[in-house]
């Protein structure tokens, strides 16, 4: 009965052992070093969608990570909240609302984001209120008593759309607010069910191009006073162009945009993020979707506006971009 109780001991212990293993291995896989990279973008309609699959790619290829997976979202705030909650390791944002979750303000009030670094900025996210060319609507100030999609409350669409009305002296009671994603939108344009959207992408957008591929459409312009008083009030925000030829149209337009950035969760390992970092910015130059032109180590620390991840940190001081 001795030895029989020895060896019952001895296996309780042994399976003890391979059980609190285990354990740590699956704790180093969902903080430091994932063998598994998933990269929050946003709505298969957007920008972020397309261009988070080119991002996975260039960092399966380029790196040492056993597979990276672009996967869609509800875009800026929701990827903040689930990078909170630590179920993803990257994400695409933008970097009024990195600004919002970190300062805990505005859709964040109830509680900020404390676990998020930035790796860098990639381009512009034009603000653009699209409509129909044949609905009239020429002015941001046309809105009023209009049907206007202006993203989900809370979204960073709905910020900017709420920013860009205040500055009108408009407000959400001003106009009959829809809340709709960026393909439902244009859709609702194409169908006459509403009669215009504000949407918050790097252009071209794909919702938009296919409905200037049905129908002629209008980009209302803000003015050069309201960019500058916009400007002022809202920090980060800067002064943008929708060229001439984008969806058709004849001349360009005046707007504005913020930036689309990249964040990481603070808990993932220096060498990891710096892996992932210049895995991205330096084979930009694969990146076949028309945002890549304005992916570059040298721009990537404008408008970042939260702090970086001593990963991303590593990467540029390398590259000695400050």
């Amino acid at each position: 009965m001795g030895k029989k109780r020895i060896f019952s001991l001895f296996v309780a212990v042994l399976s003890l052992t391979m059980v609190l293993g285990a354990c740590g291995g699956s704790d180093g896989e969902a903080g430091g070093s994932p063998s598994e990279l998933s990269l929050l973008t946003g709505g298969t309609g957007g920008t972020y969608f397309p261009l988070g699959g080119e991002l996975a790619n260039i960092i399966q290829d380029e790196t040492d990570i056993e597979s990276a997976n672009a996967q869609s979202s509800g875009a800026s705030v929701e990827n903040m909240q689930i990078l909170q909650d630590g179920d993803a390791d990257i994400a695409f944002t933008q970097t009024d609302i990195a600004a919002y979750a970190t300062k805990g303000e505005l859709m964040f009030e109830d509680g900020k984001v404390d676990n998020i670094q930035a790796i860098g900025t990639l381009y512009p996210e034009t603000i653009q209120v699209v409509t129909l060319q044949e609905t009239g609507i020429s002015s941001i100030d046309d809105l009023k008593g209009k049907k206007v999609s202006v993203g989900a409350p809370g979204s960073g669409t709905y910020a900017n759309a709420e920013q860009v009305l205040e500055i009108h002296g408009i407000s959400m009671e001003d106009i009959d607010a829809q809340h709709l994603a960026f393909d439902e939108s244009t859709e609702g344009i194409q169908d006459g069910t509403i009669d215009a959207a504000f949407i918050t992408s790097g252009t071209p957008t794909g919702a938009v191009e296919g409905l200037s591929a049905v129908k002629p459409v209008t980009i209302l312009p803000i003015e050069d006073d309201k960019i500058s008083e916009l400007v002022e009030k809202y920090p980060y925000y800067a002064e943008d162009t929708i060229k001439s030829g984008t969806y058709g149209l004849e001349s360009e337009v005046k707007t504005v945009a913020v930036l689309a950035m990249l964040v990481t969760r603070s808990d993932l390992d220096e060498d990891y993020v710096y892996q992932l970092t210049k895995a991205i910015f330096d084979n930009s130059d694969k990146i076949t979707h028309a945002k890549g032109e304005f992916i570059t180590a040298d721009s990537a620390l404008e408008g970042v506006g939260i702090d970086l991840h001593p990963g991303a940190q590593k990467y540029f001081d390398e590259k000695g971009v400050e």
